[in-house]
């Protein structure tokens, strides 16, 4: 499916035939696409049809024309959903997806139901702080305010940038300046606040060994959200349904009821 939202030009990938049943919409990670579901798209399209897009700024999508915030990346799955005519959806988010997910779940008033949520090792719960962490943030602006200096700039003019992509995540390193900004805004917002208004059932699928999401934020979410079980993938990292596919496909098809 190719379409145009927004002025901007989205690939989604849709299978299965319309039906009465809920559409599943499947919400990739930041620096992922559409595509990554695939062994789980092709599950859900066993019963259900399905959705896959790729997001503004990944895969065979637009980029958005200024940095966005997670509600407009939100605005735009509404409007996807949509142009499918799903009346009831379930919701299956990865990392960054599940941002999107968090913000369409807490929302009244949308133009179709959500059955159900499926979150794999979702973002959303800001992290805590160390001291470690204030002193990292305070050397490099220092850095970068040295850096930045017309007369350091005029001696060592590759100096400032080289400095920028030696720190900081690879995702955020391998981003244009736009999704930089993209990015920035949504790892600052802390979406926690969200979890008690969330009421669908929500089954939390989650690799104990991931550093990006930690567990004790899949623990956070079980207690906090209104409806949530949580499926432990154990010594599994923060891409949990790629790396213990079997126990992953299993949970999904029994929450389904595929």
């Amino acid at each position: 499916m190719e379409t145009t939202i927004r002025q901007l030009h989205i690939h989604a990938e849709t299978r299965g035939t319309a039906s009465d049943l809920p559409l599943v919409v499947f919400l990739h990670g930041w620096g992922c696409e559409g595509k990554i579901f695939g062994a789980l798209l092709d599950t859900a399209v066993e019963k259900y049809p399905a959705l896959s897009p790729d997001l503004p700024g990944f895969g065979a999508s637009d980029e958005p024309p200024a940095p966005w915030s997670v509600d407009e990346y939100a605005d735009l799955v509404c409007e996807l959903i949509a142009l499918n005519g799903a009346k009831e959806v379930i919701l299956v988010g990865h990392s960054f997806g599940g941002r999107v997910i968090f913000k369409l779940a807490s929302r009244k008033g949308l133009p179709f139901a959500i059955s159900k949520i499926v979150l794999f090792d979702a973002a959303g719960v800001k992290p805590k702080r160390t001291l470690g962490y204030y002193r990292k943030v305070y050397t490099y602006k220092l850095g970068k305010t040295v850096l930045s200096w017309k007369p350091v700039r005029k001696l060592f003019p590759h100096a400032l940038e080289e400095f920028r992509s030696g720190r900081g995540s690879s995702d955020y390193a391998n981003a244009s300046p736009v999704m930089k900004a993209t990015l920035s805004k949504a790892v600052n917002e802390d979406l926690s606040p969200l979890f008690p208004h969330i009421q669908p059932p929500t089954l939390l699928i989650w690799g104990t060994a991931d550093t990006a999401t930690p567990l004790s934020d899949a623990l956070r979410m079980e207690k906090e959200l209104v409806d949530a079980g949580l499926v432990r993938c154990e010594g599994a990292g923060h891409f949990s349904f790629l790396e213990r596919p079997a126990l992953c496909d299993a949970a999904f098809r029994s929450f389904l009821e595929i």
